[in-house]
């Protein structure tokens, strides 16, 4: 072989290999600068739970919801911007219309806040719960998170232990309202974030009116408020009052007797039950106030933030005694007295008994 002929193809095979450097580069910028496919807005959820986050799953899911067209060339440019299962950041995410790969990758990079750079967060609402198995349930639709593992590290002692709260008087801590949070909030932080909403609620100002009325610390207001609003879900007038009339019979030494705490021990069992007996009184129940003598445990209900206000600020009446009015205005009659209270009781079992009747 003349020493042409080696030249030639010692350029060729430098050629060759300068080829076999620079193509993948350029079909990585190629794919870098290509944009999505998708005519408007996508959400996008990442979890690591049921899927491992590489870089192909993500490609797939992206293709799935219309995002992307090319998968080849958006797993190049994830390989090449080295992303992985460690630094793809799940959560809620929205890709815009045009957006170019590389962007899209960027915004799904685990940051120092160890969040994604474009995750977005969600609305989360807790309202109308019994307890925090409800509020378990509720939250596992709204947030990447399995209700058996929340409920699993409420009733871990550590926990208890760190809030200050027993098991029973847990349920204070979750101040009922609409937060935006991630989506891929765990349990502990969804905890810790109540946490420091509970501590901003109970302000200097509202512990000084908790010892102003009678009570000795946040979860007794916010268990008297759950009792209260299972008397009166419908009117938020009568809070204040129904507070005050509670607070009268703390003060006096004189059992609650309220139907709901009683109803809380069956569970399930009295639901729709709209005549309650002496026999459903009888059921031996930390919580039966009408056995014990002062608050219960802890709150039977996770009561709306205008409830613990009204008994924050109760009216400042002298009743100890409430019946339902014998109508469909959902109202009470309040009365301090006990002969008076009964014919309230006489009333309004009779307009029920004929209610029932002419059904």
């Amino acid at each position: 072989m003349s020493r042409k002929q080696k030249l030639i193809i010692l350029i060729c095979a430098v050629i060759l290999g300068l080829a076999l450097l620079i193509l993948p580069k350029l079909k990585y910028y190629y794919g870098a600068f290509q944009k999505s496919s998708n005519t408007a807005a996508v959400v996008i959820y990442l979890s690591g739970k049921e899927h491992v986050l590489d870089v192909k799953y993500v490609a797939h899911l992206l293709q799935e919801n219309g995002v992307i067209s090319n998968t080849d060339l958006f797993e190049l440019v994830g390989s090449e911007k080295e992303m992985n299962p460690r630094n793809i950041a799940p959560g809620k995410y929205i890709i815009e219309p045009g957006t170019a790969y590389r962007h899209i990758w960027n915004g799904f990079t685990l940051n120092s806040e160890l969040n994604g750079n474009a995750e977005q967060t969600v609305e989360v609402n807790f309202e109308n719960c019994r307890n925090i198995h409800d509020l378990a349930g509720k939250l596992q639709k709204q947030l990447d998170l399995d209700s058996t593992s929340f409920i699993a590290h409420l009733q871990n002692g550590q926990t208890l232990s760190r809030l200050g709260f027993t098991l029973e008087q847990l349920a204070a801590l979750f101040i009922p309202n609409t937060y935006d949070m991630y989506w891929d909030q765990t349990p502990a932080q969804f905890v810790e974030r109540m946490a420091k909403e509970f501590k901003n609620f109970w302000t200097p100002a509202r512990m000084e009116k908790l010892k102003t009325v009678g009570l000795n610390a946040p979860n007794e207001a916010v268990t008297l408020a759950s009792i209260v609003y299972s008397e009166q879900s419908r009117r938020a007038e009568e809070w204040p009052i129904i507070a005050g009339l509670y607070l009268n019979r703390i003060r006096q030494g004189i059992k609650l007797q309220s139907d709901p705490t009683f109803k809380f021990c069956w569970g399930d069992q009295l639901k729709g039950v709209q005549r309650l007996l002496a026999v459903h009184r009888d059921i031996d129940c930390p919580y039966n106030t009408y056995k014990i003598k002062g608050l219960p445990p802890g709150p039977i209900y996770l009561p709306p933030v205008g409830v613990v206000e009204a008994v924050l600020n109760p009216d400042q009446n002298n009743y100890i005694f409430m019946c339902a009015k014998p109508d469909y205005t959902g109202t009470h009659n309040f009365t301090a007295s006990g002969a008076e209270h009964a014919k309230n009781a006489k009333a309004f079992q009779n307009w029920l008994a004929a209610e029932l009747r002419n059904r």
